[in-house]
């Protein structure tokens, strides 16, 4: 499976490189490895109880992972290790295999599903997005989780219960949020980014699961939650108004494209004159090549 966006995304792409010296703590016990403001780097987080540490999302490939097990250890001073992933996409969760005999690896079941039935393929779709990528992901394989749980999932770390939560479809099928609730801290996977136009995996044929529609109706549920420090899957940690400018774009990108969809325009005119408009209004926003799958996202979702 290989996707225009994917490819052109991926033609210039830096190493996506973890980097766990930048860490820093935003709580007691809490800290972000952040993505730096790089390319399929995601925001990690590391949450600590008395008794446990959870990290949520591992890097692309085994190299990334392995310094965050490496770092995740060192913090955790012995305690009990815990993996969870935002969503099964590579960049978030294809090097939870280094995890393996060293934590133990919880996700929802649809992520679960996810990765039986969509992992492979998208390891195979991020492997050609060039060589220094495929050099990341090659001995990577697609995870497979240790428990796999329905609903909400709390998790006890000891002095500190951290909420597990899949949010319905979204940017996946299987996304899900982690809530920090003594903290009142919000990691979102890809559900909100700061700084560039929203990921909407449309990828037709092949994989059709984002709903823009879906994804509106879960950031007006999580806005409504105020939480008070929002980490996104990549861009910069910020507090409620990280998810309220996520909803207020898709919101942009919903009525731009269904205004021009019932005036009888073709999806790749519709495209042309929703990206010009966006960016107009966006103009320092990265991830230009995404407002095109929105468009065709939306024109399928059309009433």
């Amino acid at each position: 499976m290989t996707d225009p966006a994917i490819q052109s995304a991926g033609a210039t792409l830096p190493d996506p490189v973890v980097t766990v010296s930048g860490a820093r703590e935003i709580a007691a016990d809490l800290r972000v490895i952040p993505n730096d403001g790089v390319d399929l780097v995601p925001n990690i987080g590391v949450i600590g109880g008395s008794d446990a540490v959870l990290v949520v999302d591992t890097g692309i490939g085994t190299a990334n992972a392995a310094e965050v097990l490496a770092f995740a250890t060192d913090v955790a001073q012995g305690r009990r290790l815990y993996l969870t992933t935002t969503h099964f996409h590579p960049e978030h969760a294809f090097g939870a295999q280094v995890f393996a005999g060293e934590a133990t690896y919880l996700v929802n079941r649809a992520q679960a599903a996810d990765l039986a039935t969509k992992g492979a393929g998208y390891l195979a779709m991020f492997r050609g997005l060039g060589e220094v990528i495929a050099r990341r992901l090659e001995d990577a394989r697609v995870p497979a989780p240790d428990v796999v749980y329905d609903g909400v999932r709390e998790l006890d770390l000891g002095g500190r219960t951290v909420r597990l939560r899949p949010t319905g479809r979204g940017h996946t099928p299987g996304d899900q949020v982690v809530e920090v609730p003594d903290a009142g801290v919000l990691f979102t996977g890809d559900l909100a980014e700061t700084g560039q136009f929203a990921i909407l995996p449309w990828f037709p044929p092949h994989d059709t699961d984002v709903t823009a529609v879906g994804w509106l109706a879960v950031l007006d549920r999580l806005s409504a939650d105020a939480p008070r420090v929002v980490v996104p899957g990549h861009g910069e940690v910020g507090g409620a108004e990280v998810l309220t400018d996520v909803r207020d774009y898709l919101r942009e990108l919903r009525d731009e494209t269904w205004h021009r969809r019932d005036s009888g325009l073709g999806v790749a005119e519709i495209a042309a004159q929703v990206r010009a408009v966006l960016v107009d209004r966006h103009p320092g926003w990265a991830g230009r090549e995404w407002i095109e799958p929105g468009v065709g996202c939306l024109c399928a979702e059309r009433p």
